[in-house]
């Protein structure tokens, strides 16, 4: 389990994706990335310095801004999980809960 753990902190890159969207937008450094995105500069730094991971709303503007689908921005930041995980007692109802 602890090889997988190291294998995945591998594969992940936040810089990728960032790098990719300077590209793809014709932007030319970060701090015109995070004006396109409309959000502050220092996001766009600790996402850089894997300091804040990349959120889903971030993930949402990536694509609108982009045109880039889900899918492929999160294979550019070297997330290839098929689905996240979600426990099964988030979808019980209290009554249910209280009796397991």
């Amino acid at each position: 389990m602890e090889t997988s753990k190291s294998n995945e902190q591998l594969q992940y890159d936040p810089n990728h994706l960032l790098e990719s969207l300077i590209q793809k937008l014709n932007l030319k450094n970060d701090a015109a990335l995070s004006r396109a995105l409309e959000v502050a500069p220092p996001l766009i730094s600790k996402i850089r310095h894997r300091r804040l991971p990349v959120g889903a709303s971030l993930l949402i503007r990536m694509h609108e801004v982009s045109d880039l689908s889900i899918k492929d921005l999160r294979e550019l930041m070297g997330d290839r999980r098929n689905k996240f995980r979600i426990s099964d007692k988030q979808f019980k109802p209290k009554a249910a809960q209280a009796h397991a």
